[in-house]
């Protein structure tokens, strides 16, 4: 991509996940964290919208086999998170999958980078995402069941076996193995309703 700068435009490789998230409007502006390599005829610019992706990309750069290309190929493959997740588990099956890295190059990476991973404390910094990811997965689980009830109570059941009905269908539900959408829970609990009468 290009960034223009006060008129200057700037070369910048990106990876995949940079350019989907830039803005549409041509008034919007964006930020990024750049990576500068300076070699004897060129000097190139890597950018990224976060510091874990700039971090984990010069991390790939001191890996021996491991070029800018490479690390960027990674980094559009999978998410700073999973790239250490997967460092951290060992899983080079997974790192395979990106065009450009064998099975030598991935045994590397693991091994070299695991430690340096650990100490920087992306394994903290993944738990705490996922952490994170989970709780906005539940807010939002909640807020279907709160519609839902208030749904129940626009129809006349009283507050306590709405409540009850919905979160019995909703347990129903997530035996099938995951959570349910407005509709389906509210079609659940009237059912359970229903059949209470």
């Amino acid at each position: 991509m290009v960034v223009d700068v006060s008129g200057v435009g700037y070369r910048v490789a990106v990876p995949v996940s940079v350019l989907e998230r830039l803005p549409t409007a041509p008034t919007e502006s964006v930020t990024l964290i750049i990576h500068t390599q300076v070699r004897e005829d060129d000097i190139s610019l890597f950018g990224f919208l976060e510091e874990m992706d700039l971090q984990v990309f010069e991390l790939l750069l001191t890996v021996s086999g491991v070029g800018p290309k490479v690390a960027l190929a990674m980094l559009s493959a999978m998410t700073a998170e999973d790239l250490a997740r997967a460092v951290g588990s060992g899983d080079t099956r997974t790192l395979t999958r990106v065009p450009g890295v064998g099975a030598r190059t991935a045994q590397r990476i693991a091994l070299e980078l695991k430690e340096k991973f650990s100490a920087l404390g992306f394994e903290r910094k993944v738990e705490a995402i996922a952490a994170r990811q989970d709780v906005k997965k539940k807010d939002a689980m909640q807020e279907t069941v709160d519609d839902v009830v208030s749904a129940l109570l626009n129809l006349g059941y009283n507050k306590a076996e709405a409540q009850r009905a919905t979160e019995m269908a909703l347990d129903e539900k997530r035996k099938g193995g995951s959570d349910p959408i407005f509709p389906e829970l509210l079609r659940a609990a009237l059912n359970r309703l229903t059949k209470a009468v």
